[in-house]
């Protein structure tokens, strides 16, 4: 890893060089952008977002969940039994991605047709700083984002990165200056190197302005969006996978030890992303609730609903999921078979118990559920001491692909979490 003078910012354009100037690393093709073997983008699949039906009758079997019937991620939508790894990926996932983007997500923002990034490192204290920004073109023009990373000291190779999607825009230039939600320090002091872009940047948190960013780059600003076009939490996963784009080339970085993580809102986004983006060696969700982790047929307790999210924020998901407001159990999908498609990544879920919104016995339900596609590979193990709900809270239980804990409290992103997080040793079986 290399350092520099807390004196003299230095800017460096990644990988190429033009004589003793720099330039910043644009990647072309002609009518295509070139990008690393595994990257979805919104790939073909058996079945297309757009013509993909939801599933009746026979192609339609059901597990039961707490006496609840939910669709069943090992069974295709023709009804055939999934029975191992090539099933799975070979028409399974596909058909799950299909219908997720359909009726959930909606359509991601297309890879961009030009990517360049720009990199200023500097040295704060012992830990090296590099702000990226990252430029992407689309058919209706060009726009930034920055992406913030800060590497462990010492010249220390990171044990891991964590991408965080962070909806708060907490995450600044000092890496002493931060709460439980962001510990800079506390994650470099661990080894591990925190990567960060703020989500208004992609697409901002507003009903009226969300597409201003990003999403009219792709789609014309004065033509009204597709009804399945993905809003603001799809905009982000496609966020997270472009700054993966980047941190692929940067050489202080091992792309095959990158987890997303997200809280709340910037959870959802975070499984989203890893759903689509199999890059991600580790997908973290912390209190993502509703359209995260939780199980959408559960209606208990306080639990947010399909409705009340998609009217509380009407810019979130795309039109085809308000058709699922008060009828969640017409869903061709739910949130377990989300989490199982992580499969065979680690995927990580993390719940408060007094966070009654985001549902944690929904969520820790969904998590048990999806244990069932990850013993295709011989991943089952939850780790869980028990699959009965409640297990000990605050308490990191970790399987050789699944990880869990229960936090005492109610919604954040702590340090306590961050503690078991650090602690979970996330890119290893």
């Amino acid at each position: 890893m290399s350092t520099s003078s807390p004196a003299r910012d230095r800017l460096r354009a990644v990988v190429t060089h033009a004589g003793s100037s720099l330039v910043a690393l644009t990647v072309l093709a002609a009518g295509a952008f070139v990008v690393p073997q595994g990257v979805p983008a919104d790939q073909p699949v058996v079945r297309t977002a757009s013509t993909a039906p939801a599933p009746s009758g026979p192609a339609a079997p059901s597990v039961t969940i707490d006496g609840v019937d939910y669709p069943d991620p090992l069974r295709t939508d023709d009804g055939e039994p999934v029975d191992g790894p090539a099933s799975w990926e070979g028409t399974r996932r596909d058909e799950l991605l299909a219908h997720f983007r359909q009726h959930v997500y909606g359509r991601s923002l297309p890879v961009p047709t030009r990517q360049t990034y720009a990199v200023r490192s500097t040295d704060v204290g012992g830990v090296e700083r590099k702000n990226v920004r990252i430029t992407v073109t689309g058919p209706e023009g060009s726009g930034s984002f920055d992406l913030t990373l800060f590497l462990p000291g010492g010249g220390r190779t990171p044990r891991g990165t964590f991408l965080m999607i962070d909806h708060r825009g907490a995450v600044g230039d000092d890496p002493g200056s931060s709460s439980g939600y962001a510990p800079v320090s506390k994650i470099n002091d661990a080894g591990y190197a925190l990567a960060a872009f703020d989500t208004d940047d992609i697409a901002p948190d507003d009903e009226n302005r969300y597409r201003s960013a990003m999403i009219d780059l792709f789609h014309p600003a004065g033509e009204k969006l597709p009804e399945d076009a993905g809003r603001t939490i799809s905009a982000w996963a496609w966020g997270a996978s472009r700054a993966m784009d980047y941190l692929q080339t940067d050489p202080d970085i091992d792309p095959a030890a990158v987890a997303v993580i997200g809280h709340s809102r910037g959870g959802k986004a975070s499984l989203w992303a890893g759903a689509q983006d199999p890059r991600f060696a580790a997908v973290v969700s912390n209190d993502s609730g509703s359209t995260g982790a939780g199980l959408a047929r559960r209606r208990e307790n306080g639990a947010e609903t399909v409705a009340r999210i998609n009217d509380s924020f009407p810019h979130w998901f795309p039109q085809t999921y308000k058709s699922y407001n008060d009828r969640e159990s017409s869903l061709p999908v739910d949130q377990h078979e989300l989490l199982a498609l992580m499969a065979p990544r680690r995927v990580v879920v993390g719940s408060a118990t007094d966070d009654a919104n985001a549902d944690p016995e929904g969520e820790f339900r969904s998590y048990v559920a999806a244990a069932r596609v990850y013993e295709l590979y011989g991943l089952g193990d939850t780790g869980l001491a028990s699959t009965r709900w409640r297990p000990a809270p605050d308490t990191g239980f970790r399987g050789p692909a699944m990880s869990y804990h229960l936090r005492s409290g109610g919604h954040g992103l702590t340090a306590s979490d961050w503690d078991i997080y650090l602690d979970g040793d996330l890119f290893s079986r």
